[in-house]
């Protein structure tokens, strides 16, 4: 188990880190996440013992590590965004100096090094130098020497970056086998691996804890749209009569014409909460003879709940609501060209009313949804 509480780390004015806590269950994944600058690697550093906190305490399944900073280190495993690897050394060679380091038996060294290259899988590179390795096999020989003398706890900072994909599949699944006998606290900025292997997620920012979820928890509530984005074949004033016969929506924005199909419209329908129109959407679009194309449910991705709650957050967090940041990324999207027609968009907002024409802008998504966050 990691115990951090009120960790800070100050450098003259600054502080990285500040007043941060946290737990790290045993047998648990658990991520860590922030934008540059948050204060990951500072605090990496600290639990690790590598740097010395301003104020607060780390514990390492219940010791300090700066009061007894050899016997908490026996019990992690680390391995740094640059592993800390010998060029000239053969694979072998290599793992059995950190062995002999971490003060494993000179009678139990070999074995434990083979069996660690059997779980790494670099035992058909044992006899190659580090230099001539890939990024890849680098990776897995740096976490062969964090595994190494059988730590509770391994902290690895980073280790699908530089990594092809077949690398990054490779290097999930080994974090997958390593979950079911260690602690482990991992640090990305790829949220796809965070999501397929962590248990839990703590992000971080301005070095301060924002949240400590699931990643299924932290997208729930970063959820503040219900709706549908549909696109439909046929008329549109048909189109439109038809959603006038479905109760529960409460606003509509239909797509560029030129991102839709001839004779096809796309748009995105948005419901009141918990609410659920498919169903009936489904009817009234084929009773109107307009076929329905594509359905897709209004969804949030853990990409987008980790740039909300990093650059203002939702409401829970009493920050900017997620529609407003994604208006914000799709308004520096823009082309010129689009923003060129900003006026005549703005006329025709003034008469899209719900209970009238259901003919709102693209303009109209973005003021509807940067409204709807600053409530």
């Amino acid at each position: 188990m990691i115990e951090v509480k009120n960790l800070v780390k100050r450098y003259g004015n600054h502080a990285a880190v500040n007043d941060l806590s946290f737990t790290v269950e045993t047998g648990k994944v658990v991520g860590f996440l922030g934008p540059n600058g948050a204060g990951k690697s500072t605090t990496m550093n600290m639990i690790t013992g590598y740097i010395a906190p301003t104020e607060g305490e780390v514990l390492i399944d219940g010791i300090d590590i700066m009061d007894e900073p050899e016997l908490a280190k026996k019990n992690i495993g680390y391995l740094p965004e640059i592993p800390p690897l010998y060029p000239d050394l053969k694979v072998r060679e290599y793992l059995s100096f950190v062995a002999e380091l971490k003060k494993v038996s000179k009678k139990d060294r070999d074995i434990e090094v083979h069996k660690i290259m059997s779980k790494t899988k670099t035992l058909d590179v044992s006899e190659r130098l580090i230099k001539h390795l890939s990024k890849g096999y680098k990776q897995r020989v740096g976490l062969a020497g964090a595994m190494m003398g059988n730590p509770d706890i391994l902290i690895l900072d980073e280790p699908t970056v530089g990594l092809d994909p077949s690398q990054i599949i490779e290097m999930r699944e080994l974090i997958r086998e390593l979950s079911k006998n260690h602690t482990v606290l991992l640090s990305s900025h790829i949220m796809q691996e965070i999501s397929a292997v962590c248990d839990e997620i703590i992000i971080i920012n301005e070095g301060k804890m924002i949240t400590k979820d699931t990643p299924e928890n932290i997208t729930k509530k970063m959820v503040d749209t219900n709706g549908v984005h549909v696109v439909v074949k046929g008329d549109k004033t048909k189109l439109k009569e038809a959603l006038r016969t479905i109760s529960g929506i409460k606003n509509v924005s239909y797509d560029n014409d030129k991102d839709t199909e001839e004779d096809t419209t796309g748009l995105t329908i948005y419901c009141a909460e918990d609410e659920d129109i498919r169903v009936d959407l489904f009817y009234a679009l084929a009773k109107a003879e307009c076929p329905l194309i594509e359905m897709n449910k209004l969804d949030t991705s853990l990409e987008d709940a980790f740039l909300a709650l990093t650059r203002g957050g939702s409401k829970q967090y009493g920050g900017r609501k997620l529609k407003k940041l994604k208006s914000e990324k799709k308004d520096k999207a823009e082309t010129e060209g689009e923003l060129q027609n900003e006026n005549e968009n703005q006329n025709s907002e003034k008469n899209a009313d719900i209970s009238g024409e259901l003919d709102v802008s693209e303009t109209e998504k973005h003021s509807s949804d940067m409204e709807g966050g600053e409530k």
